[in-house]
């Protein structure tokens, strides 16, 4: 285990004195490297974890975009300032852990890396273990971009391994993606040795749809929202909160949406659904939906474990669409990481808001409405960290990117998420 941590532990003290402009040439090639073997990185992650090729190939183009906007934005972001006679500097911290999730393999490690790499730090990766292939070729990747294997490294360990890894003085500062429950222990292990941490963790994000809300517009974005990655996304739409008069039609029209997507073989072009990543992952969806029938839930599509002789064998689940949907239910309390949509009828604007807030979490949020100027209110009262107007929530290198509550603590991508492992040195 700590062969490839003195790896890059040796290796930060070459970075940091890296120019920025020889830090964002590697950054180039990272992004062009991964544009060359897009088609190939994408078939990967069909055969670890399930995602449709065309997903994978698209998460593969959007991991170059981060690096060539690092590239070219990062210096300026990191750029001293002159105070009032003295100069505020941002300086690399040294090693950083990257602790990461299976759902979006390249992506989740390439928002981290390009600031981080860009700023001047040296990256450990401990990958999902259902996605070992993916994680050797990041570090492939980043060592022929940087033509040295010691910048970025990877690790193979179990979950009980990794507080010893943050425990080492050698790991200046912790990044984690990943559940509520396995962030807090991230979280309790880099505090008590003091080392900074971002948590990027669940979400149930709600999606508002007012009844002046353009309704196809909002079925086709909500169903889209739903079904990124199988629905296994954190930033996934997950409860659908719909005023009274627009309800049955709004409904109707999800169902069509929710539809389109069939289940098949993640290796198809066009196939829309692929399987979910294991087989306890779609079991714990089927409870959760199965329970909220029992306790009153609708269900108008899917919600049966497929019987398709070409389904059989792997952890399939169909896009299901639940109705009646009340708080207390548990594809309301809790996080639903697959393709299941659930529905609440809500009076009004300033309920569809009281319930959106009724959650742990606060990552995402969506607002549908005809009128900018009453979604952007809606938005203010949403305590979450991104919200999304007549659009779903989408992470996007311009921006930052994180969640409040139970949903973590930090941010990635943006002016933001470079500035987080960083020094901020004050001279004067």
């Amino acid at each position: 285990m700590s062969d490839p941590l003195q790896m890059v532990s040796t290796a930060f003290e070459l970075l940091r004195t890296l120019s920025f402009e020889e830090r964002a040439a590697g950054l180039r090639r990272a992004a062009d490297l991964l544009e060359e073997r897009k088609d190939e990185f994408a078939r990967l992650m069909a055969e670890e974890m399930g995602k449709p090729v065309a997903q994978g190939r698209a998460e593969v183009e959007k991991c170059a975009k981060v690096c060539r906007y690092y590239a070219e934005h990062g210096e300026a972001m990191l750029a001293p300032r002159e105070v009032e006679g003295g100069v505020i500097r941002h300086e690399p911290l040294g090693t950083v852990l990257a602790i990461m999730p299976w759902n979006f393999p390249f992506w989740q490690m390439f928002r981290f890396a390009a600031p981080g790499l860009m700023a001047g730090n040296t990256i450990l990766l401990k990958h999902a273990s259902n996605v070992s292939g993916c994680a050797k070729a990041i570090v492939a990747v980043m060592a022929g971009a940087f033509e040295r294997e010691d910048f970025v490294q990877a690790v193979f360990i179990s979950g009980k391994e990794v507080e010893p890894l943050i425990a080492d003085p050698r790991v200046r500062a912790v990044t984690f993606t990943g559940s509520t429950e396995a962030g807090r222990q991230v979280a309790a292990a880099a505090g008590k040795h003091l080392k900074k941490s971002v948590l990027e963790l669940g979400g149930s994000d709600p999606y508002l749809v007012l009844e002046d809300a353009d309704l196809k517009a909002a079925a086709k974005t909500c169903a889209a929202a739903r079904m990124v990655n199988g629905g296994q996304s954190c930033i996934a739409a997950k409860r659908f909160l719909v005023t009274e008069p627009v309800h049955d039609e709004f409904v109707a029209l999800l169902r069509e949406e929710l539809a389109r997507h069939v289940a098949g073989d993640p290796m198809d072009e066009a196939t829309l659904l692929g399987p979910m990543a294991r087989a306890d992952l779609r079991d714990e969806i089927h409870g959760q939906v199965v329970d909220s029938i029992a306790a009153g839930a609708e269900l108008l599509l899917g919600g049966e474990l497929p019987e398709a002789e070409e389904l059989r064998g792997k952890p399939y689940y169909p896009a299901t669409l639940l109705a009646k949907v009340k708080p207390g239910m548990r594809v309301f309390e809790e996080e639903t990481f697959g393709p299941v949509a659930p529905v609440v009828r809500v009076k009004n604007m300033q309920e569809a808001i009281e319930l959106a807030n009724r959650t742990p979490f606060g990552l995402g949020a969506a607002v549908f409405s005809g009128s900018e100027a009453r979604a952007r209110s809606v938005a203010q009262a949403l305590e979450t960290g991104t919200v999304a107007i007549n659009a779903q929530v989408v992470s996007d290198p311009r921006f930052p990117f994180g969640g409040v509550k139970d949903s973590g603590w930090g941010r990635e991508l943006g002016e933001h998420g470079i500035r987080e492992f960083v020094n901020v040195k004050t001279v004067r």
